[in-house]
């Protein structure tokens, strides 16, 4: 088949197939030395249809190569799992964010109360990581489902409020460290920290609170409102923000209520 017809055939352009040649996903069966003129064979076909389909839903061209020579079916389908799994996400994050605009253009912004607390040394169990910002959502799941395996052990006296500490430089460099913790009491061993978890003591920390009580895309919107009022009324430390959930997980729960602590620097009560 010429490239024309093979073109109109799998519904890929000239172009594109030239391109998938160029960078060796789909060669043509033969090359004529003499003209240059790429000929394929019919059994090319369902490669070029997979590839079409595969590029239709943003799948990269290096991901494309791997499932085109992936040794067996299961592999093959593995790999296509593990890219639909992602998509699945992306859509996740774009319809919260979809959800988040229409909420700024449809509702006025809430009254949001603001506290100071004075947060004494604290001892936790936890996991730390230096993560990039993109992970953040994959690697605070896991980290909550093993947080909540070690709980589920424990003597339930033991251990208090789970919580997160975000570093500025994962927000400002989209690469920095990350802690997810659950506050323990002096009963809680430490052999029971398994895994990647590690018995820590947070550092005592003067904070600027605020609440968020709802679904996980309208967080943005305390954030804000307490980074305004830290800014007119506080002075900021740089520092690590933190969160305190005191029921679910944003992100994970449709509801959850999270304290959200911005470090300052008080010089009277």
């Amino acid at each position: 088949m010429t490239i024309g017809d093979f073109s109109r055939a799998v519904r890929l352009s000239a172009k594109a197939l030239r391109f998938y040649h160029r960078i060796g996903l789909l060669a043509p069966r033969s090359v004529d030395a003499r003209n240059g003129y790429r000929l394929y064979a019919p059994e090319q076909m369902a490669d070029a249809q997979v590839i079409r389909t595969l590029r239709l839903l943003e799948v990269p061209v290096d991901a494309i190569r791997a499932v085109l020579s992936a040794p067996t079916i299961d592999d093959r389908s593995a790999l296509l799992t593990e890219h639909l799994e992602l998509m699945e996400r992306k859509l996740d994050e774009t319809r919260a964010a979809v959800q988040s605009l229409r909420g700024m253009l449809e509702e006025p912004s809430p009254a949001i109360e603001i506290v100071h607390r004075s947060v004494p040394e604290t001892r936790v169990v936890a996991i730390r990581d230096s993560i990039a910002l993109r992970n953040l959502g994959t690697w605070f799941r896991a980290a909550v489902a093993e947080l909540t395996a070690i709980a589920e052990t424990a003597a339930p006296s033991t251990t208090g409020r789970y919580g997160g500490v975000w570093s500025a430089e994962l927000f400002e460099e989209e690469h920095g460290e990350a802690i997810l913790y659950l506050t323990v009491e002096d009963g809680f061993p430490a052999g029971w920290a398994t895994g990647r978890s590690r018995i820590l003591v947070l550092p005592a920390v003067e904070l600027a609170v605020a609440t968020h009580s709802g679904p996980d895309e309208t967080v943005p919107r305390v954030y804000a409102a307490l980074g305004e009022y830290v800014a007119r009324h506080e002075l900021s430390v740089r520092g690590p923000v933190r969160e305190t959930y005191l029921e679910g997980f944003p992100a994970i729960d449709a509801h959850s209520v999270t304290e959200i602590g911005w470090p300052i620097f008080r010089v009277s009560r």
